[in-house]
């Protein structure tokens, strides 16, 4: 696909390992500008493109990046919205798509490609990942057709696949393809020519205006099961103070223990108006609450359904609601719903 002319694109240099770059006389990783990172890639200029940059001072490491971080991307793309065609983030790998999902809520009716990546080599190493990754992410964020952005949608594009974001998990800390979609169909591909697959892309509604949202609510819980967990852990977590909601990982298609004990601190919970939303430990699949009999306790417990939902757009739709919503009904009814294509539906 033909890049058209004057397109533009804006760099949220945020850090991770795309931005570093060894030092020659320790050996050591240290950040880098965006004018070093331009040394190490001329092609940039080469596309055609208009590329401008804005880093966070200081780059942030990405297992430091908290809901501050989101919203001072989301600022900066609503800032400059009316002034690029599309926006490319640079983020650190470990998080991003728990980053990528948070934007996917807070940026309302976007229409403009969002593209996050990073490398899992720093770029002034020679088998560095990070140039093939930041170019095609250029590519994809300023590609149109007729005049329309081709992917309107907050993306992750690592090695030659770009994924809806709110999809997408990191699975590899070794590998350059360190993430994957485990349970919605990649949104294009990467060789000789980039081929998009227009049928599983979202596009908004004609004539609808971003509207960002940046109210988050922090106050949330990860409750892993394991066989032998014990009722003082389940219940150190459900009588947290202040906590909302918990995120349960349950077995399989969305089973948990029977035990009475259990049911009675996840009863007393959701009872306390605190929502808990049931989430499979596997990968791929969905929750299906009531096929099991060893579900049903959750059902009775008033345990919400989290679908084939990742973690990471759980998390982080949870955080949005809490922060954004007024009534808990209104978060339970956003819960069953895909909002932006997080999850296949109720």
């Amino acid at each position: 696909m033909a890049v058209e002319k004057e397109s533009s694109v804006l760099l949220l240099f945020t850090g991770g390992t795309i931005s570093m770059s060894e030092d020659p006389s320790t050996g050591a990783l240290r950040p880098i500008d965006f004018d070093r990172l331009q040394e190490y890639m001329p092609e940039i200029k080469q596309t055609g493109i208009r590329v401008k940059s804005v880093p966070f001072l200081p780059l942030i490491d990405s297992s430091d990046v908290d809901p501050s971080a989101w919203e001072r991307m989301a600022m900066l793309i609503e800032e400059n919205y009316e002034d690029f065609d599309g926006f490319v983030v640079l983020h650190g790998t470990d998080t991003m798509a728990y980053s990528a999902s948070a934007l996917s809520f807070m940026l309302e009716n976007l229409s403009k490609p969002v593209i996050f990546t990073g490398a899992q080599l720093p770029i002034g190493m020679m088998r560095s990942d990070a140039k093939e990754n930041l170019l095609t992410a250029i590519e994809i964020a300023s590609a149109k057709e007729n005049g329309q952005p081709i992917v309107p949608e907050v993306c992750i594009f690592f090695e030659d696949t770009l994924f809806r974001g709110n999809r997408t998990t990191k699975k590899n800390a070794e590998h350059f393809s360190a993430f994957n979609s485990y349970n919605y169909p990649p949104l294009a591909k990467a060789g000789v020519h980039i081929k998009y697959f227009r049928s599983s892309i979202h596009y908004p509604a004609a004539g609808t205006k971003l509207r960002v949202r940046t109210h988050i609510d922090q106050n949330i819980a990860i409750l892993k099961l394991f066989p032998g967990i014990t009722e003082h852990t389940v219940n150190a977590i459900l009588q947290i103070p202040g906590l909302k909601a918990v995120v349960l990982e349950s077995f399989g298609a969305g089973n948990a223990p029977r035990k009475t004990w259990f049911h009675n601190a996840l009863k007393d919970a959701t009872d306390r108006g605190i929502l808990i939303v049931n989430k499979s430990q596997c990968s791929t699949g969905s929750v299906e609450m009531g096929r099991y009999e060893t579900s049903l306790n959750l059902m009775s417990a008033g345990v919400m359904s989290g679908y084939d939902c990742t973690t990471e757009a759980i998390v982080t739709k949870l955080m949005y609601l809490l922060g954004e919503c007024d009534s808990q009904d209104a978060i339970k009814h956003q819960l069953s719903v895909s909002m932006c294509g997080e999850m296949t539906g109720s």
